[in-house]
């Protein structure tokens, strides 16, 4: 089988804990890359978790999305850019009118 080159860069400190606990697997680095890459295929993603902790604000935006979806706040809906456009000039004039 033919084989590919790919040049990466990585923390020596990384590359050696790496290089150590793929050993105690009887890999070596390329081999465990290899078998990162082939699991990723399988499963059409990261074969494991990746996330990130969201902060106090994005949780609460993620709330009231659901919210939204669930009918628990009631929301505008418009046919069109335009209509949604037309909607927010109304606020505007409404908000600067002199009365």
């Amino acid at each position: 089988m033919k084989s590919a080159n790919y040049n990466i860069r990585l923390d020596p400190k990384i590359k050696s804990k790496a290089e150590s606990t793929f050993a105690t697997l009887g890999l070596n680095l390329s081999e465990a890359i290899n078998v990162f890459l082939h699991k990723s295929i399988l499963v059409h993603g990261f074969p494991f978790d990746v996330r990130h902790n969201p902060n106090e604000r994005t949780i609460k935006a993620m709330q009231e999305s659901e919210d939204i979806l669930e009918g628990k706040i009631k929301t505008k809906s418009f046919n069109s850019t335009e209509d949604l456009f037309d909607s927010w000039a109304a606020e505007d004039s409404e908000e600067y009118s002199c009365e």
